[in-house]
């Protein structure tokens, strides 16, 4: 039996994982390739491997939410790539671009986990909580050590003890 992992898309656009017999999401999907695991998609009727344009369903999807990667003029220069003489080749430029990205992020974080010790997040906590007693400081410098005691002073308290006065 074959390592790859099978996920049948339906014509009601339904996915099924042929593995854990269950259907499943686009989410889904992107969780297994978080994990590093290989699958195909493929057309439940036809048997057409469909895994590209599924990939690119969630590079979509993740591109309206949060920051996006791609920008609209990559995007456009990637266009202007088809039908041009070197369609053939900027597949595997960005595929070589990307995976040489990958090894100098993997060292960067290397070197920084030697300097640093295990990860760098303790010093980066370290920098948060610097950088936010710097902001409250020039806080109070630029309003006043009197505005944060004026909003210390409720508006009710005033109106609780006119209640409690009433009772």
């Amino acid at each position: 039996m074959s390592d790859t992992r099978i996920i049948k898309k339906y014509p009601n656009r339904r996915l099924y994982d042929t593995e854990i017999s269950s259907y499943i999401t686009l989410e889904d999907i992107r969780q297994l390739i978080i994990e590093g695991e290989a699958f195909e998609v493929r057309e439940a009727k036809t048997g057409k491997d469909i895994t590209r344009s599924v990939l690119l369903q969630i590079i979509a999807e993740h591109e309206d939410i949060g920051q996006p990667i791609l920008s609209a003029q990559l995007l456009t220069e990637i266009i202007r790539f088809y039908g041009d003489s070197l369609q053939g080749y900027i597949g595997s430029y960005l595929e070589r671009s990307v995976d040489m990205f990958i090894d100098q992020q993997q060292s960067l974080r290397s070197q920084v986990s030697n300097i640093v010790g295990q990860t760098p997040w303790p010093l980066l906590n370290q920098i948060t909580e610097r950088n936010l007693e710097l902001w409250k400081t020039l806080q109070e410098g630029i309003l006043g050590p009197s505005t944060p005691a004026r909003k210390a002073k409720p508006v009710r308290k005033n109106s609780h003890n006119s209640d409690t006065n009433r009772s």
